[in-house]
């Protein structure tokens, strides 16, 4: 074999090598799932969005849970055995109102028990999600975060930051734009709110949901404020610490993708 031979047989390896990889870390992903089903005899969907580190060219590429993945979620949700227990594993910086209140819905009106476990972080519409769980389980160190709407694409200006800034001009003084925009920040607010507290007085009464979702989705807090397993339990959620250590393996076999990629895995069949 010459040696331009040699060269061109390297310069393949290193071209499949990237697909080599992702082949395994799929298989590997899957193997894990399919043993977490089985010790758990539940239903296990894995929502991941990976962004930590993400870019390209200097600009970063941001993941966030959007109508692709409440449209895998919903078909997956609707094929699983209504006595099955449902373990959804979220690991999300959040994402769009719409995708996130689906998938919350359709948690909820699964007649078994829904588990919603989180590695790291479920912030905002991830947070949602985990309001429609009959429990949350957080590692020790693993947060959620306010639901409060934001307006505008990626992140955008907080829906409550809108509607306190308006208060605090003379109404003469505040040009169309920007009313248009304090009435969608209001309703906004309103419909996040009206969703979280239909999803937790699923387990408190209503008074109490009612606090707490005024709490999470009127701004009390930055949008990126990390709620610890003590405070979400202080607010009456129904948290436990109580991480399984097949889930946190589970996490490790998520590295930091190259490229954008589907969030959503899961088998196709029933555990056995």
């Amino acid at each position: 074999m010459d040696f331009m031979s040699i060269i061109w047989i390297f310069i393949l390896i290193t071209a499949l090598q990237p697909a080599f990889q992702k082949k395994l870390q799929e298989a590997l992903r899957q193997r894990k799932i399919d043993e977490i089903q089985r010790k758990r005899g539940s239903r296990v969907i894995v929502l991941v969005h990976r962004q930590e580190t993400m870019s390209f060219l200097g600009f970063p590429l941001i993941r966030y849970i959007d109508v692709q993945d409440s449209e895998q979620v919903l078909r997956v949700i609707d094929s699983t055995d209504e006595d099955t227990p449902i373990d959804f594993v979220v690991h999300t910086p959040g994402g769009l109102v719409l995708a996130a209140v689906q998938i919350s819905r359709a948690l909820r009106k699964h007649k078994a028990d829904v588990r919603v476990l989180v590695p790291h972080y479920a912030m905002s519409g991830g947070t949602l999600i985990a309001l429609a769980a009959d429990q949350i389980v957080l590692n020790r160190h693993a947060v959620l975060g306010p639901v409060d709407p934001q307006l505008g694409m990626q992140g955008g200006q907080a829906a409550a930051s809108i509607l306190a800034a308006v208060a605090q001009k003379n109404p003469k003084d505040i040009d169309d734009a920007t009313l248009i925009n304090a009435d969608m920040a209001k309703k906004a607010i309103a419909q996040v709110k009206g969703d979280a507290v239909k999803l937790l007085a699923s387990h408190m009464d209503q008074a109490e949901a009612e606090k707490v979702a005024e709490k999470l989705a009127s701004g009390t807090w930055t949008h990126d404020y990390p709620i610890s397993a003590e405070e979400a339990r202080e607010m009456g959620l129904p948290v436990s610490t109580d991480m399984p250590a097949e889930v946190m393996d589970l996490m490790r076999l998520y590295p930091q993708p190259a490229n954008k990629q589907g969030g959503v895995e899961y088998l196709p069949r029933k555990p056995q």
